[in-house]
């Protein structure tokens, strides 16, 4: 189904090139670096496991976060694009893009909550989000580790 995908010029490239695909890959985890990063320490700080800084000091730091996604989307499609029919059916690249997407969901939900948080408090719901939001950040990044594994 997705041989179409793997014979375009961009996934030949990924997949012939002595540098592409580790290139890409390199930016891919730089990405994760910076999305995973912000993220987590914020949703460290809303679950209360940090204690600095104010949670509304969040709010800024997620454009970077949101760059890193970016970054990451377009690696991980080029990524994909050299193997799309074998991670198509893989059942960890599913669960890698359904707790990716997740977590991204509940970035937007978690930063609009941000926004309306005065101070250092934080409500339990929020908490939870962000206890969520944790599980699937770790879920994302061990499913994506389990594609080298698993296939």
């Amino acid at each position: 189904m997705f041989l179409w995908l793997e014979n375009t010029g961009i996934a030949q490239w990924v997949g012939l090139s002595l540098y592409a695909y580790p290139s890409l890959l390199a930016v891919h985890i730089l990405g994760l670096a910076v999305v995973v990063g912000v993220f987590l320490m914020r949703d460290l700080r809303l679950v209360g496991l940090l204690r600095h800084p104010a949670p509304n000091n969040f709010l800024a730091p997620a454009r970077l976060a949101w760059a890193g996604f970016a970054l990451n989307a377009v690696s991980g499609f080029m990524l994909f694009s050299s193997q799309a029919s074998i991670f198509a059916v893989s059942t960890a690249f599913r669960f890698k893009i359904s707790f990716i997407f997740l977590g991204m969901v509940l970035a937007v939900v978690i930063q609009r909550r941000l926004r309306e948080i005065a101070g250092e408090t934080v409500d339990n719901n929020t908490r939870l989000l962000a206890g969520v939001s944790l599980l699937c950040w770790f879920s994302a990044i061990i499913a994506g580790r389990l594609l080298a594994y698993l296939g």
